[in-house]
């Protein structure tokens, strides 16, 4: 299939507002009538089948069956909890040209800790520029997103969500008007329900000892910098430091 050829055939695809939001839903119904983790608007648990069965009925609902038409490659799914700033990420080979389509693997992967904790911050909650209502929802622009980069990785064996064609395809296709989320990460968190930021001095035990440092970044875990003579890590002063992995709730502001 010539890359001209499908590429034209997805860029006929779009619809208006109204129509986007009612085949959202429509998805979202069919996936909790077919999935057997995902029950409800909140996703508490999920599996790699899941994010299979979502692109599926994207598929068929939303882009007229084109990865079934036009793609004779593999599409792969997976999750990861060490994601906690990306929400999704699209893998393909960096030699995708001189792969044999049939032997093509482009694989989507979903950070799924961002909409397991969806709700533990409230106000408004945006995924590429569509305002989100509940965790699923946030879950289905991401994909709708990723969906974007594959079929670019696809048909120009290169793709980038700045470009005119990406934003010009996710907005008529999904209304997209924004390439990035606001969804809450744990650093956020962090920040307003333990009251806790970069640049905080701490104290924490560990082993039984009770340590003093500065708190350097935040993921699941403080990455906490305590002066140390034997540290491993030196600062512009030539001060030495020990790097400590503290769980966020044995943190306590000195």
């Amino acid at each position: 299939m010539e890359n001209n050829t499908r590429l034209a055939e997805i860029l006929k695809v779009g619809y208006n507002s109204t129509e986007i939001q009612e085949k959202r839903q429509q998805i979202a119904q069919q996936l909790q009538q077919k999935s057997k983790n995902i029950k409800g608007s909140k996703v508490s648990q999920i599996s790699a089948a899941d994010i299979r069965l979502l692109f599926e009925l994207y598929d068929v609902i939303f882009l007229k069956g084109w990865f079934k038409h036009y793609y004779s490659g593999e599409l792969k799914f997976s999750l990861s909890r060490r994601m906690t700033k990306s929400a999704g990420l699209t893998l393909c080979p960096k030699n995708i040209g001189k792969i044999e389509e049939k032997a093509l693997i482009i694989e989507i992967r979903m950070g799924v800790d961002l909409f397991f904790k969806y709700d533990l911050l409230e106000g408004s909650k945006e995924a590429c520029g569509v305002k989100t209502d509940s965790s699923l929802a946030a879950l289905q622009v991401v994909l709708e997103h990723e969906l974007c980069h594959a079929i670019e990785f696809i048909c120009l064996h290169k793709s980038s969500c700045k470009g005119k064609l990406f934003k010009s395809m996710a907005h008529s296709i999904f209304g997209h008007t924004q390439s990035y989320h606001q969804l809450p990460t744990q650093r956020q968190i962090a920040t307003e329900r333990l009251g806790l930021s970069i640049g905080d001095t701490i104290i924490f035990e560990s082993e039984g000892k009770s340590f003093k440092g500065i708190i350097n970044n935040i993921n699941k875990r403080a990455t906490v910098m305590v002066i140390d003579s034997k540290g491993n890590y030196r600062d512009s002063k030539g001060a030495r430091y020990s790097k400590y992995y503290v769980p966020l709730n044995l943190c306590k502001k000195a």
